[in-house]
């Protein structure tokens, strides 16, 4: 069964090629849970893993948000890829040859701009990296960086350039280049000028490329050299560039952060390239705007822990502070690396050297609690015991009685009651943290606004969870037959014969037709397979929840007999409940004979379900 337009033998390539654990492996930090590999699911927040992957059916599914399918379903959706995309990307990475139209012309047309758009980039990186190293003009900004400790080799290794000083030196070149100026425009790498002809973006900054995950560049960030402002001015969001989205040095830094499961998160760019100069190599940069939930998503789908170094001044510091809740709710390990003396991080390294910088400030960054207390501290005159009690009582009502952990609870009480036991006395700080406590449970127990939990599932087993919904017996029926016929294509024929596409279920009927129709042109059974012939969200997930929560054990001719009998006497069920709503109807609107007939045929189909 071909799918759209690409051909059944490049889709069944792409299956055998790529292991599913391999694929996802390299998105989500995987562990062998008995028949299954188990991590966090990188499509919702959680802390208890609930994403299912079967290296045996080559599927998963996440019992938490629900999300399931095949090897080409997960690229479609962590990629933001179309099927044909998604095909294509994983045939590329195979080195499998392809050729299909799978795209509208509309479509191919806007893929075309994309890759115009990119090239435009591409070459506007190499002409400013050229300009500065090679001209006489661009000399200055390039004793510029050489001032501020860039050595030249990081300086082509992030390719690191200069926009001069001129109103069309880009524009002039990709004219030139005969690159399509209103796509250019579109790009934001030109403006068009109302007496016509365009102007560039960028003039007189250091120009940083700002790439993908794939390495294209995709966007800049140019830097000042003087008092200008703002100091760095971005490219506008455009379809390539989402700041929301991107992380600057996130496509270098992919394998360290897979290695290590470890992420070292800076403000600037500059700190970046000067981490990854004193071999943190895991190091990415934000956008010069505020973190999102996308960001956070992304470094949870490829890491476990962030290290958060931001500038140690106030505005830093309460970066961190702001940004710590929203990776927490993320599933991430958080901890926070502490610069002395209001220091940033290219200074500190600049100051102190590479080693120290990686040894005490990333390795030596502290847990969120031990953050949270030093951060407090900036809002209390520590000198004053009056401020201090204020602080004391601060600390223990907004960050020690928070922490979950009894354990955690006692160590961090402990260190606060040993440097502040001339205010109050470790059993009397132990007491206001369970007052605050009960108080606090209280609320949680009889308020009105609950707050509720962002992670939507359970697995520990350590906390009560609703019991979920029974399933009617003829829909648990459906789903066990669709899960044998996914596996036995003698039992699809023996259904497709007896029931056809009457299942009770619109989405099972839908399942059923599509593996009638699977199994018709001749394939084997193959769960993986057979889903990619799906390209529905809905019945992918369907299909996948079946594969992974239903078996075939004890199944046997008589149960098969006894699952599609349940299946024929609910759909009768449904028919005389139908005639009975009819027969009411008839009966109301004074056509007695109308409704006594009505009651014969009622009577005809209850004979037959006793008969069943």
């Amino acid at each position: 069964m071909s799918s759209g337009l690409i051909p059944d033998d490049i889709i069944e390539a792409v299956l055998k090629h790529h292991d599913i654990v391999d694929v996802i492996g390299k998105y989500v930090h995987l562990s062998k849970h008995g028949r299954n590999m188990k991590g966090l699911c990188p499509f919702h927040s959680e802390k208890s893993p609930s994403f299912n992957v079967n290296p045996e059916k080559q599927i998963y599914k996440c019992f938490g948000c629900g999300v399931g399918g095949h090897v080409i379903r997960f690229i479609q959706e962590i990629e933001g890829y179309t099927f044909g995309e998604a095909v294509r990307h994983l045939a590329e990475e195979a080195n499998i040859a392809f050729e299909w139209e799978q795209r509208t012309p509309e479509q191919a047309e806007r893929q075309q701009e994309k890759e115009q758009i990119i090239k435009g980039h591409e070459f506007a990186a190499k002409l400013y990296h050229y300009f500065m190293g090679n001209t006489a003009e661009g000399k200055h900004a390039l004793d510029y960086l050489r001032s501020r400790g860039f050595t030249d080799s990081l300086i082509d290794t992030f390719q690191i350039g200069y926009a001069p000083a001129r109103w069309d030196f880009l524009a002039s070149y990709l004219e030139k280049r005969e690159f399509p100026m209103p796509l250019m425009e579109k790009g934001a790498l030109v403006a068009a000028k109302s007496s016509g002809g365009y102007v560039d973006k960028f003039r007189d900054r250091i120009m940083f490329p700002i790439r993908d995950a794939k390495g294209q560049v995709i966007a800049f960030a140019g830097r000042t050299m003087g008092n200008e402002q703002p100091k760095y001015l971005n490219s506008p969001e455009t379809a390539l560039f989402r700041k929301s989205k991107v992380l600057y040095n996130f496509h270098a830094a992919r394998a360290e952060i897979k290695r290590t499961s470890r992420i070292v998160l800076f403000e600037g760019y500059a700190d970046v390239i000067k981490a990854w100069s004193a071999g943190v190599h895991n190091a990415v940069g934000g956008m010069g705007t505020a973190l999102t939930e996308d960001h956070a998503l992304l470094m949870r789908r490829n890491a476990e822990q962030v290290v958060l170094c931001y500038d140690g001044d106030d505005a830093g510091q309460s970066a961190a502070f702001k940004n710590l809740g929203m990776l927490l709710k993320a599933g991430l390990d958080v901890k926070i690396a502490m610069l002395p003396n209001r220091l940033d991080p290219d200074d500190y390294m600049e100051k102190y050297g590479p080693d120290r910088f990686r040894t005490e400030i990333v390795e030596g960054a502290v847990p969120p609690e031990k953050f949270k207390l030093l951060h407090l501290r900036r809002n209390f005159n520590l000198q004053d015991n009056e401020a201090k009690l204020r602080y004391v009582r601060t600390a223990i009502r907004e960050v020690i009685a928070t922490i979950e952990s009894p354990t955690g609870r006692e160590h961090y009480l402990k260190e606060l009651a040993s440097e502040f036991s001339a205010i109050s006395s470790f059993e009397s700080m132990k007491q206001e943290m369970h007052e605050i406590r009960e108080q606090q449970q209280k609320k949680q127990r009889y308020g009105d606004n609950n707050d509720i939990s962002w992670n939507n599932v359970r697995n520990d087993g350590t906390d009560s969870a609703p019991l979920p919904k029974l399933r009617p017996a003829y829909d648990k029926a459906e789903r066990h037959l669709l899960y044998v016929m996914m596996h036995d294509r003698d039992v699809a024929e023996l259904v497709q014969q007896r029931l056809g596409e009457t299942f009770n279920e619109e989405a099972h009927a839908a399942l059923a037709a599509y593996l009638y129709a699977y199994y018709a042109q001749g394939f084997e059974p193959d769960a993986s397979r057979y889903m990619a012939t799906l390209q529905d969200d809905r019945l992918e997930r369907l299909a996948s929840s079946i594969l992974m929560t239903e078996s075939d054990q004890g199944i046997n001719p008589q149960v098969l007999e006894d699952y599609m009998r349940q299946i024929d006497k609910h759909r009768q069920q449904q028919a005389i409940e139908r005639l009975e709503e009819e027969r009411i109807r008839v009966e109301k609107s004074g056509d007695a004979i109308g409704a006594a007939r009505i009651a014969i045929e009622i009577i005809a189909l209850k004979n037959q379900l006793k008969a069943m």
